[in-house]
């Protein structure tokens, strides 16, 4: 990944217990993008909560693939969305 890269986060909360319904259902979006991301990635928390990462070989504001919004009866308020740009590697203090 080079250091110009976006970062495309998308994170929902389940209503409860359906965590893992909504947990495939981002994994299943996350695949069918119209283009392919540099990587991606998908995580859990507690309150069955979902966040995908995809990272892009992009400029901050080109129009790139999002994951949509799942239907209303599976979350709990409206699906949270942020864009961030690679700034590079941090190097450790050792």
């Amino acid at each position: 990944m080079s250091a110009a890269a976006v970062a495309l986060m998308w994170e929902a909360r389940a209503v409860a217990g359906r965590g893992p319904e909504l947990l495939e259902w981002a994994r299943a979006r996350a695949a069918e993008l119209a283009r392919e991301p540099l990587r991606r990635e998908l995580l859990r928390a507690p309150q069955d909560r979902v966040l995908v990462i995809t990272w892009w070989d992009a400029s901050f504001g080109d129009d790139l693939p999002e994951l949509p919004e799942p239907a209303a009866e599976l979350i709990t308020r409206p699906v949270h969305r942020w864009r961030f740009e690679s700034l590079g590697a941090v190097e450790s203090a050792d």
